[in-house]
């Protein structure tokens, strides 16, 4: 997601896993060194950004009641690449990229339904929207970062956000879901 929560909604829905610290906290870094000005909480998104037609209220209804079955699982990243139409700059998933896959398409119809622009590929987004010349240079620096990161390059998807776009292109948590019923409501 590019920015912080704030600013009016539109119509572009999205759900996502956020990245607990400390690798959370690092990958945001990393975000904001390569683009100044994304200030997004690092996530893996399970659905990408869609229109759609009812209000999110129904669409969240519909994707909670799909969600009602799911499991906590782990992902593990794997190495900086970058996609060779977009120029998006990204952390691959190693791990758990099976289930990513899955939820995805369990979730990706009805209400929330979208015909992407790209087959569904799980990653972390680092950079995007930069210049094509800058691709190389963004992407060595991510990678001699990412090589020092000493922490965990894992996480639990035990938690997925409802986010909603906003004018400012920002983006608005509009409800959670857990994987456990005594975990803490949003």
């Amino acid at each position: 997601m590019h920015g912080c929560n704030g600013g009016a909604g539109v119509n572009s829905f999205a759900l996502v896993s956020y990245i607990p610290d400390p690798l959370g906290a690092f990958l945001d870094r990393l975000r904001n060194d390569l683009v100044r000005e994304c200030h997004a909480k690092a996530h893996v998104t399970v659905l990408p950004p869609r229109p759609i037609q009812v209000p999110s209220s129904d669409a969240w209804n519909q994707i909670n009641e799909r969600l009602i079955d799911v499991q906590p699982f782990d992902v593990e990243l794997g190495a900086i690449e970058v996609f060779p139409i977009t120029d998006v700059i990204y952390v691959s998933v190693k791990a758990g990229r099976s289930e990513l896959k899955k939820l995805h398409t369990a979730l990706n119809s009805g209400l929330v339904s979208f015909r992407e622009p790209f087959l569904y590929h799980p990653h972390i987004t680092l950079a995007q929207e930069i210049s094509h010349e800058n691709v190389t240079g963004a992407a060595e620096i991510a990678m001699e970062r990412w090589a020092k990161f000493a922490g965990p390059r894992s996480f639990t998807v035990d938690k997925l956000t409802f986010v909603q776009n906003t004018a400012d292109n920002g983006w608005t948590d509009l409800n959670a879901w857990y994987s456990s019923p005594s975990a803490a409501r949003l």
